[in-house]
């Protein structure tokens, strides 16, 4: 992710002292993202990402990180947390909770396929059955809440248009919010193209997991449909996105309440992240290397979204 927090060779060298993977040969700063601090750092036993975290504290990072490992051990190819001489993953350097795990092999992909999206349908809904023994309780700090007061603060930034959807928008995803009878467990809420890797055309590896809860599985999968499976100009391209959700579909089949709330998510994921990059945006923070997204690729997906019901709801198998 962006850099905020710079660290030098020597220190980070002397705080891989507390594991047994042996001396630092190489370290360097990842910029893309806009929440941590990652950098990629080689020893002479093998290669892993450093993540400094910026937000999230040491009481709250154990969630992730053990949901990491979790999923690890049942084959899903994420990074595995690296245990620390102390029996912990979780570290401290420049006065904030530091980790380090594995690095994958593979790179993202920019120009998903028909058969990338649906490598990409099936890890989900893989992810989301091998996280059903996984039952530490986390709540999606994202959640209506978090919508409202997003909305409240970055309304006044927007034209009278923008701003009226908004308002309208966020109704409508409140509403989304109330349905109780959707099934759900652990979530990514954050499988984006950037955070998949493949090598060649076969998908090795998902990363980024600090956005993890517990929520409703079809958001999960709204939000990863409204990435993998949308067009430059926010339109929705039919053919990835029913390769991505029959794929989902065929290891974990859609329930008829999922079906009847499958255009409410849809559009509640696209709003969460216009929200999101509308908020970094207007209110970004400090950082030696950062990398903010551009929120009108977002509005252009809601207001496809809005415009377009029945191609939604044809998208389903």
């Amino acid at each position: 992710m962006s850099v905020f927090t710079t660290l030098e060779f020597a220190e980070v060298d002397a705080w891989l002292k507390g594991y047994t993977i042996g001396h630092l040969t190489r370290l360097e700063g990842i910029a893309s993202g806009i929440e941590n601090t990652n950098y990629f750092v080689t020893t002479s036993h093998g290669e892993y990402v450093l993540t400094v975290f910026e937000k999230l504290t040491a009481n709250e990072l154990p969630w992730y990180l053990e949901l990491m490992a979790h999923l690890a051990g049942r084959g899903i190819p994420c990074p595995n947390p690296v245990g620390r001489l102390d029996d912990g993953y979780l570290g401290e350097l420049k006065g904030k909770p530091a980790s380090l795990v594995t690095r994958l092999r593979g790179r993202s992909i920019t120009q998903p396929t028909t058969t990338a999206c649906a490598e990409v349908g099936e890890l989900l809904a893989d992810m989301h059955q091998a996280g059903k023994s996984y039952t530490k309780p986390m709540a999606n700090p994202r959640g209506a809440a978090w919508f409202a007061g997003t909305a409240e603060r970055v309304r006044p930034m927007l034209s009278a248009d923008n701003a009226a959807l908004l308002v309208e928008e966020l109704g409508f995803a409140q509403a989304a919010f109330k349905l109780t009878d959707l099934p759900g467990g652990v979530v990514h809420v954050d499988l984006f193209r950037d955070n998949v890797l493949f090598e060649g055309e076969r998908l090795s590896g998902v990363i980024d997991f600090y956005f993890a809860c517990q929520d409703r599985w079809l958001y999960d999968l709204a939000i990863t449909v409204n990435d993998w499976c949308v067009t430059e100009a926010g339109e929705l391209d039919p053919a990835r996105a029913q390769a991505l959700v029959a794929a989902y579909h065929k290891v974990r089949p859609l329930t008829a309440a999922e079906r009847a709330a499958w255009v409410a998510m849809l559009r509640a994921g696209a709003l969460r992240f216009w929200l999101s990059r509308l908020y970094d945006l207007h209110f970004p923070r400090p950082g030696e290397l950062t990398h903010a997204k551009d929120p009108t690729h977002f509005e252009r997906i809601v207001r496809h979204h809005r415009a377009q019901p029945e191609l939604l709801q044809g998208l389903l198998p």
